[in-house]
């Protein structure tokens, strides 16, 4: 399956981007603190060009601290300013403080070159930019002190561009998320996935939850017991079950496949291992229709949103030396 998710307002957005840039001081990049590489848009990096920015890192509380230190170090070797924010934590004020303080700090050059010119104008104009559901509207309202921007945990809730005034010397130019036409990058897109940057239309919710437990697996050993107190291992029967039933499967569609079907031939064996465990939350959370059948899918729902609510813990899906650049079409294999 390919995930290719460019609606139609994020092409709108581009050309917004690269219209109102000229009218702004500093550009205020907003990314996923828990995939801060992944979450940036190199449409927008060609887009800024050499515009001062700062780099922040929304939704600190969902990622591990130690990553999001070295993550603000690998910017910051970079020169870029960067800091790491949770808009929802219990220091709202302090967040405000560290990015305007930032902002600021961009501006410097520009706001001296205009008294050098006699241009009383202290007023600095920010772009706030970033890919879908990534926090921008959240960080807005914080500023402003109320709702001025309408906020979502799904992608694409901003639709245009809006002025919001903050404090004498502070405007800010809301965009809405805008996320590149191809991701060539399978693992970085499907962390986008995982983490809800793309929408659920776009791909297979139970292919997802199936690398996103085998991922858990691997990385974060568990996790998965923990929270649905099931076995991550040790599961021999109930992976022979499946292999069987797969096989019963692929016997019957054998017989009916036309010699045309030529994509039936690639089908391949899922990770039964993954799929067991997600079995096992089913059955734990009473997910069964008639013959105490697992709902997969309503399964694999749960698994997603309780990840992004932050229930399975902290979590952080990259390291910077992971990364050597952004790229862009998401290929899942279909289950």
């Amino acid at each position: 399956m390919t995930i290719q998710w460019f609606p139609g307002h994020m092409a709108k957005t581009r050309r917004l981007m690269t219209d109102n840039l000229k009218l702004v001081d500093v550009v205020v990049e907003i990314l996923d603190a828990r995939l801060p590489q992944s979450s940036r848009n190199p449409l927008i990096n060609e887009i800024i060009g050499e515009k001062p920015r700062v780099l922040v890192l929304a939704k600190a509380d969902l990622a591990e601290e130690e990553f999001s230190k070295t993550w603000l170090s690998h910017f910051r070797r970079q020169g870029l300013a960067a800091v790491a924010c949770d808009f929802k934590g219990s220091n709202p004020k302090g967040e405000i403080k560290a990015v305007t303080e930032a902002m600021r700090s961009q501006a410097k050059e520009i706001l001296a070159r205009r008294q050098s010119r006699g241009i009383s104008n202290r007023v600095i104009r920010a772009m706030i930019t970033g890919i879908p559901n990534v926090g921008k509207s959240t960080m807005i309202n914080l500023f402003a002190g109320k709702a001025r921007a309408e906020t979502g945990d799904r992608p694409g809730v901003t639709k245009g561009k809006q002025w919001i005034r903050l404090e004498q010397d502070l405007e800010l130019l809301d965009m809405p998320g805008i996320l590149w036409p191809n991701l060539t990058d399978k693992e970085g897109a499907r962390k986008l996935a995982v983490t809800g940057a793309i929408g659920d239309n776009a791909y297979s919710q139970q292919e997802l939850a199936l690398w996103l437990i085998a991922w858990l697996r691997t990385q974060r050993p568990g996790r998965l017991k923990q929270r649905y107190g099931v076995e991550e291992s040790g599961l021999e029967a109930d992976v022979a079950e499946l292999l069987e039933s797969w096989q019963e499967e692929q016997a019957m569609l054998a017989l009916d496949r036309l010699p045309a079907d030529d994509e039936e031939e690639g089908r391949q064996q899922p990770d039964l291992l993954s799929l067991a465990i997600l079995e096992a939350i089913g059955r734990r959370r009473g997910l069964l229709r008639k013959g105490g059948i697992v709902e997969r899918d309503k399964t694999a729902v749960i698994l997603l949103d309780e990840l992004r609510a932050g229930k399975l813990g902290r979590i952080t899906w990259e390291e910077p030396k992971e990364h050597c650049g952004a790229a862009a079409a998401i290929n899942l294999p279909v289950l």
